[in-house]
């Protein structure tokens, strides 16, 4: 018996289908109803699909009037549902990146504090920016990444990964973690994942198109191998008002 699709997966197959125009601007989206048929799912699970989809200014939602679609392209900022290493791994793919810096560093003893790390830990850093606009979005020329940027990350590996550098290069959307999956022999088994809300520090406010000591959100997501070993560490800083990040909690059976 396949499990009933989660309602990420459904707001995502539907953006899909509104970003290459499958439903146009202006249409009105199947019923509650039909979209229960189709994808074999709960009213809920649509209903929550679907304001996923309100939230990032794809649909406008009125009763009696149905679902309209107001845009092809996500209109108001970036809102991201991660409920699973899955989810991270799509958010790579579907999102441009583009790699700014580089470079072997040795943590001193603010970068040893954030990271839970001794200082003078070496590691390669690998910074990048996070666009908001999806990949093959309607009108972007192919491969090429355009789009406000919504988050500055910095990705910290141990410095021993031959080759890693260049593959980063060579394939921008996709996770380091991925990489280091399928060339290094790594298992990515669980990724802990801190918000805390900070002032966006001087560079990374200048990088991203915001003013210094802007309202932001700090992610820092723990990539740990079967073993408990920690394989990765990315902090991410994303504007205030071009992000947010939604948690589902659900009761536990019994």
């Amino acid at each position: 018996m396949t499990s009933k699709p989660r309602f990420s997966d459904i707001a995502r197959h539907l953006r899909e289908a509104i970003g290459i125009g499958h439903f146009a601007v202006g249409s009105v989206l199947p019923t509650e109803l039909e979209l229960c048929a189709h994808y074999q799912t709960s009213r809920h699970t649509i209903r929550a699909a679907l304001q996923e989809l309100q939230q990032q200014g794809l649909v406008s939602r009125r009763k009696n009037a149905g679902t309209r679609v107001e845009s092809a392209t996500p209109t108001v900022g970036f809102q991201s549902s991660l409920t699973s290493i899955d989810d991270l791994v799509h958010f790579g793919a579907t999102h441009s990146r583009v790699v700014q810096q580089i470079e072997r560093v040795v943590s001193n003893a603010a970068l040893a504090s954030l990271l839970h790390c001794a200082p003078g830990t070496p590691w390669l850093r690998i910074a990048s920016l996070r666009l908001e606009d999806p990949v093959g979005a309607p009108g972007q020329p192919p491969g090429e990444p355009h789009g406000k940027p919504i988050g500055w990350t910095e990705v910290y590996v141990a410095p021993d990964y031959e080759g890693l550098e260049a593959r980063v290069r060579e394939s921008p959307r996709t996770l380091v973690s991925t990489l280091l999956e399928s060339h290094y022999g790594q298992r990515i088994e669980e990724v802990v994942q801190d918000l805390c809300a900070v002032p966006l520090p001087t560079a990374v406010a200048r990088s991203l198109g915001v003013e210094p000591q802007a309202a932001g959100l700090r992610v820092t997501r723990v990539y740990r191998n079967p073993l408990g070993e920690v394989v990765e560490i990315s902090v991410t800083h994303h504007p205030a008002e071009r992000f947010s990040l939604r948690t589902r909690l659900t009761r536990a059976a019994g």
